[in-house]
């Protein structure tokens, strides 16, 4: 039998985390998905984020332990690898086998036997809505789910930081005024026709976080250069022709055989455009994701007022809208960004900081002003 579990978050947020699978589940079932995960015993759940927190906490030959935990029955499991004698799930045998699956795509596979949890194995594919914990850095935890069609980045449910917790805000009527990228990051399902799309800029600001430089980078509209009055020229480093190499990957998508290729040369050709945001200044980059220029100076057009006030919200339960200056939210990325979008309504900007804050900035027709959404919490 499992232990009651000793890290008291465990308990307080279980029962929320179950209710917010079951209704997940649920909603894809209804929508008719197909291979989607068996839903795990609230006890297991418990036990995973307390046996977890406590690994987190240890080190293995002087290296914190990285671990992706996944919640998945030995029958849903594909390209998986079986132990041949399952572990019992103790912060111990999380701590050894953490060195074994820091690669990116490799969980470690844990379910129940007989009120007990067990380590399996480990899966690189996931059923639709599978349970998943990552361990980030000692008392740092991510619970997040796969999508219900496999594909594209895990949905962020609650982050556990010691004792502290933030529950993602679910889906709102509102979401038709948010960018389609936040849309994406909270779970909802969008048409075929921006999906990838909309992949390409979360992948974008995965690649961001993580060079850890901070960066700024504008999306305008593809058939206009109104963007350049927000501009100051020259341009440091102008991109001559566009570089295009996403924009004919995402042209051939239909086309591909090997999807898992063609995904290894997008992922390749979006680093290559990220690789240039740690570059002093904006990147620019239109809605067909075409490199426009790096290293830009933004500023305010000379057709337009200076931005005094704009809204600040982060999608977490509990956290409430703000209405600020510009000078109030952060640096002078987050101020140049506020303006940029304040002056070019048809524009949006990723702002990446150094800490691994991100904020997606566009204009909101309802409520007349920049809104600034901090989304680091779906991005982690």
């Amino acid at each position: 039998m499992l232990s009651e579990p000793s890290y008291l978050a465990a308990r307080m947020v279980a029962s929320t985390i179950e209710k917010h699978f079951e209704d997940n589940l649920a909603t894809a079932r209804d929508t008719g998905a197909e291979c989607l995960a068996t839903m795990p015993p609230l006890h297991i759940i418990e036990a995973v984020i307390d046996a977890a927190f406590w690994a987190s906490l240890q080190k293995e030959e002087g290296h914190p332990p990285k671990i992706s935990i996944a919640l998945l029955h030995p029958s849903q499991a594909r390209l998986h690898l079986k132990f041949g004698t399952p572990l019992r799930l103790t912060p111990h045998n999380l701590k050894k086998l953490a060195p074994a699956v820091e690669r990116p795509g490799v969980h470690l596979a844990v379910w129940n036997k007989n009120d007990e949890a067990f380590i399996w194995g480990t899966s690189h594919i996931l059923p639709g809505i599978c349970f998943v914990l990552e361990v980030v850095e000692p008392g740092l935890m991510i619970i997040k789910h796969s999508r219900a069609d496999g594909f594209g980045k895990f949905v962020n449910v609650a982050i556990l930081n010691g004792d502290q917790v933030k529950f993602v805000a679910p889906q709102t009527g509102e979401m038709a005024e948010y960018p389609a990228m936040l849309s994406s990051l909270l779970g909802k399902t969008l048409p075929s026709y921006l999906s990838n799309k909309v992949n390409v800029l979360i992948e974008l600001a995965a690649v961001m976080r993580a060079h850890g430089r901070g960066g700024i980078v504008a999306i305008v509209p593809s058939h206009s250069d109104n963007w350049r009055k927000s501009v100051v020229h020259p341009i440091t480093y102008p991109v001559e022709p566009a570089y295009d190499a996403i924009n004919k990957l995402m042209v051939k998508y239909e086309l591909q055989e090997n999807v898992t290729h063609w995904q290894d040369k997008l992922l390749q050709a979006i680093e290559i455009v990220g690789g240039f945001t740690a570059v002093d200044g904006a990147t620019i980059i239109n809605q067909d994701n075409e490199l426009l220029a790096f290293g830009a100076k933004l500023t305010r057009s000379d057709d337009s007022q200076r931005i005094e006030r704009m809204n600040v919200t982060e999608p977490v339960i509990g956290a409430e809208p703000k209405v600020l200056h510009p000078a109030q939210n952060g640096g002078t990325r987050h101020l140049a960004a506020a303006q940029f979008v304040h002056d070019q309504r048809d524009a949006i900007a990723l702002v990446a900081s150094q800490d691994g804050n991100f904020t997606i900035f566009a204009w909101s027709a309802k409520l007349n002003m920049v809104h600034a959404n901090r989304i680091d919490v779906l991005l982690m």
